[in-house]
């Protein structure tokens, strides 16, 4: 039996999994989703069922940072849905996302904290509308401990810098990339291909797909891999 163990990204929660789960569970999986409490709930740590054969991650962009070493190095497979090592790449690009995080976790807590949340879904979202993503509970307003979490988590954006500890090298992985994503720069996106060089990789990038690859199409992908594995 497998088992799908899937991460969120920044400001995400595991209901966005909803479709996905479904699909998985209909076909006979397990389907396990991680949470960071960003709505003021306790936090939900993912761990793997001993009795599963198959044990397959799927990160969304900095769930793959949220991910303990004990869940990774565990892994048969990985899918990375825009994804990075470094969130923040080298240079002039480099400083102006440090800037933009900087103004992100100046925001929180002010009566600019709905405005920045609400802007950051709208560039997830991109190239759709903020609509076309599942809703964001967040924009009806935050808790103490979840400002706290999102705080501790741009944070961990801003310094990222390599695959995290407990990476699996020898598994089978798909890294899936929108070249419209308006999260990711195009460096840092392209930095994490670019460490991944030595493990069987397969790389789906579409033209004009961003960074909310939660959607049908790409869990129709995503599923096609796993089956050819």
């Amino acid at each position: 039996m497998m088992q799908i163990l899937a991460m969120h990204g920044w400001s995400g929660q595991a209901g966005a999994w909803c479709h996905w789960r479904k699909r998985f569970e209909e076909g006979g999986s397990i389907w396990t989703s991680g949470d960071r409490g960003y709505g003021g709930e306790a936090p939900v740590q993912p761990a793997w069922s001993p009795s599963t054969e198959r044990k397959v991650l799927i990160a969304h962009s900095l769930g793959l940072h949220l991910l303990p070493k004990t869940v990774l190095e565990k892994a048969d497979a990985v899918v990375l849905l825009g994804s990075f090592s470094a969130f923040v790449p080298s240079g002039r690009a480099g400083r102006a996302v440090a800037a933009a995080l900087q103004g992100m976790q100046a925001a929180l807590g002010t009566d600019q904290e709905l405005t920045m949340l609400e802007r950051f879904f709208d560039k997830a979202a991109s190239p759709h509308a903020r609509s076309a993503l599942p809703p964001a509970p967040l924009l009806q307003g935050l808790t103490t401990l979840g400002r706290q979490r999102l705080q501790q988590d741009l944070e961990l954006l801003a310094h990222c810098e390599a695959l995290p500890t407990g990476w699996p090298e020898a598994v089978p992985l798909l890294v899936v990339q929108g070249e419209r994503d308006a999260v990711v720069h195009a460096a840092s996106a392209q930095q994490l291909i670019d460490e991944l060089g030595n493990q069987p990789l397969t790389l789906h990038r579409e033209p004009d797909w961003g960074h909310a690859l939660i959607t049908p199409p790409v869990l129709s992908v995503v599923q096609r891999w796993l089956g050819a594995l």
